[in-house]
């Protein structure tokens, strides 16, 4: 397929996934020689129709220079008009090529009987009851199926959020590097490289991205208490990012803490409490998402021995961890723990919580090209978000970051606590 038309796929994959019905266009495809049986029956095995319709324009890619006007063809003539001549908008003519001239439908005049013939349609037709003129039956068709169109897109809508604002809305990224010496942590080298490859990507993915460095624990609290003040009515999410040294603490919701530089730190569950539905209402039923690129608690994972898995990769001899031993203290917040009845959704509702390493353990990180989960993550955003759900992604993140080894000996599980109520589809800029 020619470039150009590949990025009119990737510009509109939100389109495609949101309003194409994959079924419709199936058979028009397989005649036109565009998808091969197989293929098809790959597709229609994805899942949801929305899943069909994301493998649909991912395959599309590879089916040659013809695909991409066929496939527009396939379109009209399968009534998806609106679909069709959006992506034509967006895509430059196929020279010399037959197949780019569209067929449209023909508007003809209803041809008016005579009256002769008029009498023998009457004798001679059983008309059912009750009866429609050919006009009313096409008005009665279209609105039949906008109204299956209508149903399906409210369905659609209760499986995935609303991601479409521009921008989608705000990320904070707290980056502790340099720690003062009574907190007896160690600088964090490398830190720097995912900080950088995070602020990019999430500008990317239409984030209004602000960092913050070498914080303290109570400007750590100050910047959360200002994210949760704003009003994040015209966004439909919010990030916070926090790369720093980590330990485990008492908890009853979120494991895990975060050190700012003066060594004091602040538990997960209470950065989660900032942006919940109770305490911050802007955000009330958007999503909230959370990586904490921080250490879990102490101890090294020398994972256990399988057969058949795919070789695990070492890693470079700079690996160092965010480990901190585990502390008893609570540090609560005094509106942690308030109840919350007459809330029409459960307080933690739509947060996700994704973590670099399973709670109690250490996360690892390279000097050089920073930690394994960021570098990880960063790459799959990149590789993967046009097309699949962050739940997906995260779960592709926990598979690649398993496989190394630091020093070759200890490894890593990184881990999600997923509150989410659908899924999550990030916007790709073109």
């Amino acid at each position: 397929m020619e470039e150009s038309h590949k990025k009119v796929l990737q510009r509109y994959r939100i389109n495609i996934v949101t309003g194409l019905d994959p079924l419709s266009v199936f058979d028009r495809l397989l005649e036109k020689g565009v998808f091969t049986q197989d293929m098809i029956d790959k597709i229609k095995s994805s899942g949801t129709r929305r899943d069909q319709a994301r493998q649909l324009a991912r395959d599309l890619e590879t089916r040659g220079s013809r695909a991409f006007p066929l496939f527009l063809e396939s379109l009209h003539e399968s009534d998806q008009h609106s679909l069709a001549e959006l992506l034509q908008s967006g895509a430059p003519a196929v020279q010399g090529s037959t197949t780019n001239r569209l067929v449209f439908p023909v508007v003809r005049t209803l041809p008016v009987p005579s009256a002769v013939d008029f009498q023998k349609q009457i004798k001679t037709t059983v008309v059912p009851t009750p009866t429609l003129s050919p006009e009313r039956e096409t008005l009665q068709s279209h609105t039949q199926v906008r109204a299956r169109m209508q149903g399906r897109t409210r369905r659609d809508s209760l499986q995935s959020y609303k991601m479409d604002a521009r921008p989608c809305g705000h990320c904070l990224i707290i980056n502790n590097v340099a720690f003062e010496p009574q907190s007896e942590l160690s600088d964090r080298s490398g830190s720097n490289i995912d900080c950088d490859k995070l602020e990019r990507r999430f500008q990317e993915l239409n984030f209004m991205v602000e960092v913050k460095t070498n914080l303290k624990q109570r400007k750590i609290k100050q910047e959360l208490l200002g994210l949760s003040k704003k009003d994040h009515s015209p966004y439909d999410c919010c990030v916070v990012i926090i790369l720093s040294h980590g330990t485990e603490v008492s908890h009853n919701r979120f494991p895990g803490a975060v050190y700012g530089v003066d060594g004091q730190y602040v538990p997960v569950q209470h950065v989660t409490n900032y942006l919940n539905g109770k305490h911050c209402p802007s955000l009330q039923g958007k999503p909230k998402l959370f990586f904490i690129q921080a250490c879990g608690g102490g101890e090294r994972d020398r994972g256990f021995e399988v057969f058949d898995e795919v070789e695990p990769s070492n890693s470079g001899e700079d690996d160092q961890t965010d480990a901190i031993p585990m502390s008893s203290s609570s540090d609560s917040l005094s509106m942690s723990d308030e109840p919350d009845a007459r809330a029409t959704l459960p307080t933690p509702s739509d947060i996700l919580v994704s973590y670099s390493t399973f709670p109690g353990y250490v996360s690892w990180r390279d000097t050089q090209s920073g930690s394994w989960y960021i570098e990880t993550l960063d790459r799959i955003l990149e590789e993967n978000a046009a097309t699949d759900d962050l739940v997906t992604m995260l779960m592709m993140v926990n598979h690649e970051v398993s496989q190394n080894s630091a020093k070759g000996i200890y490894k890593q599980m990184p881990g999600s606590f997923n509150f989410l109520r659908k899924l999550l589809y990030f916007q790709t800029l073109s």
